[in-house]
């Protein structure tokens, strides 16, 4: 089966980097945006972020996360108007067992045409499984936190909408980490020179 089979049909192809396992142990820079990078969430008076009633709903909800994910951890974070940036930390123990034996595009899916009608539903059940996000994953941490979040907020009455996809990046180093932390905390500072300012 064609990894192209659904390709703009029925999926966005994955901006994800290809052949990692975003449920491996990491730290991961997260960027959700707000739809037409809307303000939302509140604005930037005298370099400090004013979160609106919505916003403080995605602040909570954020510190939630990790009372909702099993192995993950916090760390620096910001509602900005019309989007957030928050570090994710994947920290599994070394004795943790998944259940995965094939982290390998390779083994995913067999791409051996067969006439039995049998053996195409298992493949492809298996080649949908192979590409649906896995427990644990940033994708599904992610995920989960803006269905939450869209949740609670039109169940209170708040118009909301996200943009569909969400950025992250991979953190290589410690001092990558340090940079990404610093730019986190100074967003609200740094307001008018963010790439997200409109």
């Amino acid at each position: 089966m064609s990894n192209d089979l659904f390709k703009n049909k029925y999926r966005i192809l994955s901006a994800r980097l290809k052949g990692w396992d975003y449920r491996s142990n990491g730290a991961y820079f997260i960027t959700i945006c707000t739809k037409n990078r809307k303000h939302y969430f509140g604005e930037i008076t005298d370099n400090k972020m004013v979160l609106s009633n919505i916003g403080i709903i995605a602040d909570i909800l954020w510190h939630e996360i990790k009372n909702h994910t099993k192995n993950v951890d916090l760390d620096a974070f910001v509602v900005m108007p019309n989007h957030i940036h928050g570090i994710v930390v994947i920290n599994k123990p070394d004795n943790f067992d998944d259940g995965v034996r094939c982290r390998d595009e390779a083994c995913l899916v067999s791409t051996t045409t067969t006439t039995n009608v049998t053996n195409n539903n298992d493949n492809k059940n298996q080649f949908m499984s192979s590409i649906s996000p896995k427990s644990g994953s940033i994708s599904v941490i992610i995920g989960s936190y803006k269905s939450a979040f869209t949740r609670n907020a039109h169940r209170l009455g708040f118009e909301f909408v996200w943009q569909v996809r969400f950025h992250d990046h991979i953190i290589r180093n410690t001092t990558e980490y340090k940079r990404i932390f610093d730019y986190i905390i100074e967003n609200p500072e740094k307001w008018n020179d963010d790439n997200f300012f409109d």
